[in-house]
């Protein structure tokens, strides 16, 4: 069996690719010295590490749950209780509660529900109905404490953005010498011309 493979281009490339402090930009010779939060706003990146210093488990929203039948073994006690617990959070109380910086991926979660607009995540592993609704809080914590590590980089110590900072000047000169060059060898080529 052949396999097909899709040629992209390079800005194709480059919005997908997954920058580090080290890059070199596909379908050109360029690197590109940064530091890893260089790229987003200082205030953001400030305001979602003081969020995520204070964020605990205790400081979700409450969201609402209701009960349902579970299914699985346990035999007559999961046919006359409803200890299934389904709770959800609507977006808009999340991003409230949320920084700025984490606002674009709560609605990439894999508890996302499009059609409601709101995180829906379910428990029935324990026979207790309070037992799955505070599952239901871990899992929301969890999948933010994720978001969280994802989206937010760890802060560069002022070590390694001087270090960064020198690797931009000395790349920018490099930059700036190779197009004298150039500019030098062209400028040679004219004078045979006569």
């Amino acid at each position: 069996m052949l396999a097909h493979h899709v040629l992209q281009s390079p800005a194709n490339l480059v919005s997908r690719w997954p920058w580090n402090a080290w890059t070199i930009i596909p379908g050109s010779r360029r690197f590109v010295h940064r530091a890893l939060d260089a790229t987003f706003d200082q205030e953001q990146l400030a305001e979602a590490r003081k969020w995520h210093q204070s964020f605990q488990l205790s400081s979700l929203p409450e969201g609402n749950t209701s009960f349902s039948r579970s299914s699985g073994p346990g035999g007559q006690h999961v046919n006359k209780t409803e200890t299934k617990a389904t709770t959800t959070w609507p977006v808009p109380q999340l991003l409230g509660f949320l920084p700025k910086l984490l606002h674009a991926g709560v609605r990439e979660s894999k508890y996302y529900s499009r059609r409601s607009d709101c995180l829906t995540i379910q428990a029935q592993t324990h026979r207790s109905r309070s037992a799955n609704a505070d599952e239901n809080r871990r899992k929301l914590f969890e999948e933010l404490q994720e978001l969280y590590r994802k989206t937010v980089p760890g802060e560069s110590s002022p070590e390694t953005a001087k270090k960064y900072e020198a690797l931009k000047k000395s790349a920018n000169e490099a930059r700036v010498k190779a197009k004298k060059m150039q500019k030098s060898k062209k400028a040679f080529r004219r004078g045979f011309d006569d």
